[in-house]
């Protein structure tokens, strides 16, 4: 089996304040594409959304463009940039570095599944 799908043209998009979410659906492979504007805060714009204290999901994935900054639940933190791959598990927030959007690939389907959705 050959699939191919290109990110100029996602299955799904989710909007949410300074922020979307553009989702690839493949077989094997959920594949989403996070651009964050300047000023968004997991707590602040998807956080009233999904309706928890933190981010209860876990990331795989590639920052494209801008800074991030995460911070655990348990303290500790760290910057991310373009470049940077990381992963990072449920029980976090984390906002946009900077006056350049983010843009970040995620590879973990448990992103393109849920985060942005309700519940």
């Amino acid at each position: 089996m050959l699939e191919v799908k290109t990110i100029e043209k996602p299955d799904e998009r989710r909007d949410f304040p300074r922020g979307h979410l553009e989702v690839l659906h493949l077989t094997g492979l959920d594949f989403a594409v996070a651009t964050l504007e300047p000023g968004w805060r997991w707590s602040e714009s998807v956080g009233p959304i999904a309706g928890t204290e933190s981010c209860q999901i876990h990331h795989t994935a590639m920052v494209v463009q801008g800074r991030m900054r995460i911070r655990m639940n348990d303290g500790a933190e760290s910057e991310i940039g373009p470049g940077d791959v990381y992963v990072a598990s449920p029980g976090h927030d984390a906002w946009v570095v900077g006056d350049e959007p983010l843009i970040a690939y995620d590879f973990a389907g448990q992103t393109a599944q849920t985060f942005a959705k309700k519940g």
